[in-house]
C-alpha cells in the first residue's frame, strides 16, 4: 500500500513563500511520476505541477509558471513544491499524487493512482 502525506501548508501574506512536502511510503517511489494539484472551494481540482520519475523533466500549469517549482528527492521518497510570490488566488487545498502509468498525460487527475489527504494553503491580500 502506498501512502502519501503532505505537509508545509499554512497562512501566508501575498508575495510570500511556502514549501510543501509530500512523503511517500513504500520502496517503489521511483516507479511513480508525481504531481501536485489544488482545489479551491466550489472549484474543480486543477493541475499545478508534475515531475518525471527521474526528476529530470517537470511540467507546470501556466498560472504558476515562474513562481512554483516542483522537485523530488528519490533517496528520501519525497516530492516538494516550492511556491514563491504567492497570490490570493493560490488559496486552495493542495494535494500530491502518484502516477504509475507511462502515459504522457500529467494534467488529468484520473491519470493518478494515489493521493494524499491534502494540505491547506491560504494567501491573504
Amino acid at each position: 500500500q502506498v501512502q502519501l502525506v503532505e505537509s508545509g501548508g499554512g497562512l501566508v501574506q501575498a508575495g510570500g513563500s511556502l514549501r510543501l512536502s509530500c512523503a511517500v511510503s513504500g520502496r517503489t517511489f521511483i516507479s511513480y511520476a508525481m504531481g501536485w494539484f489544488r482545489q479551491a472551494p466550489g472549484k474543480e481540482r486543477e493541475f499545478v505541477a508534475a515531475v518525471s520519475r527521474s526528476g529530470s523533466v517537470t511540467y507546470n500549469a501556466r498560472s504558476v509558471k515562474g513562481r512554483f517549482t516542483i522537485s523530488r528527492d528519490n533517496a528520501k521518497n519525497t516530492v516538494y513544491l516550492q511556491m514563491n510570490n504567492l497570490k490570493p488566488e493560490d488559496t486552495a487545498v493542495y494535494y500530491c499524487a502518484g502516477k504509475s502509468t507511462y502515459s504522457s498525460d500529467y494534467v488529468t487527475p484520473n491519470e493518478y493512482n494515489y493521493w494524499g489527504q491534502g494540505t491547506q494553503v491560504t494567501v491573504s491580500s
